[in-house]
């Protein structure tokens, strides 16, 4: 499935979030119209536009993040679960659309704090902060300090780890995977937030961008030798109409901000 692009630039980040949710819900329809397929289970990977409670069930959370306190979750938990958001996410809404309970976060299955979870249920392993890359990579440009070093790889794996719960014979997961929606992301965006926000050169941060791709396809590739059939791989937003940016790289030219405000070359990178 190609990642949503924006016809537009202009799009301010609340219209770009909505529309982008009409687009995921028109997509889950066009796949089960098109394929004729009935999800058995969803399988989710990415960062914190994504994850339902994993960066605060890691052995290490960051014991002051935000997400973890009010208004988080306000709207519609009544209390905060982990989420980004004082409500529901994307996955939430896909998940509701196919007739399943939100997805548990799959550290909270293996640490047993999750209870009574089904397989048909299906599994979240997004976690808030997330990369593409491995840590490492950053490491050896001198770019550190990351939220959490459970990157696109490290998912993977846990997939794999939990593979034998769901299946025992390649026959019998292949019978389950090829039944499963698997949304792989959005990720990739912190891999470019950290070194923007460290103000690195445009120039170096590009250099990126292929090594990100490689990661997300390499990942997509193996999930497809492991038996998935249907995936669903969102692109990354319009960053430059992100308060933070509009903020850290202010400018009085006004010919770099589009008719909605936003930041045009941010934009145009992402």
């Amino acid at each position: 499935m190609a990642p949503f692009q924006s016809s537009s630039s202009s799009l301010s980040p609340l219209r770009s979030k909505v529309t982008l949710a009409l687009h995921v819900a028109s997509l889950i329809s066009l796949i089960t119209r098109t394929t004729g397929c009935h999800f058995i289970s969803i399988f989710s990977f990415g960062d914190s536009l994504a994850d339902t409670g994993n960066l605060y069930l890691t052995s290490q959370p960051p014991p002051f993040h935000y997400c973890y306190f009010p208004p988080f979750g306000q709207s519609y938990f009544g209390r905060p679960t982990g989420r980004c958001s004082d409500g529901r996410l994307i996955i939430d809404f896909i998940a509701e659309y196919l007739g399943f309970e939100p997805l548990k976060p799959y550290l909270g299955i293996k640490n047993g704090e999750v209870k009574n979870w089904k397989i048909e249920e299906g599994v979240n392993f997004a976690v808030a902060g997330a990369t593409a890359l491995n840590q490492d990579f950053f490491e050896e440009k001198g770019i550190a300090s990351f939220l959490t070093n459970n990157s696109l790889s490290i998912q993977l794996g846990w997939f794999k780890e939990l593979l034998p719960t769901l299946c025992n014979s390649s026959s019998s997961c292949n019978k389950i995977l090829e039944k499963s929606l698997f949304v792989v992301g959005e990720i990739g965006g912190n891999d470019f937030n950290k070194p923007l926000v460290a103000r690195r050169s445009l120039a170096e941060i590009e250099n990126f961008v292929p090594h990100v791709i490689d990661a997300i396809s390499s990942t997509i590739s193996e999930l497809i030798d492991l038996g998935a059939q249907t995936l669903m791989v969102p692109g990354n937003l319009p960053i430059g109409c992100i308060p933070l940016y509009l903020t850290m790289y202010e400018s009085q030219d006004k010919d770099e901000y589009d008719q909605a405000g936003c930041l045009k070359w941010l934009n145009k990178f992402a």
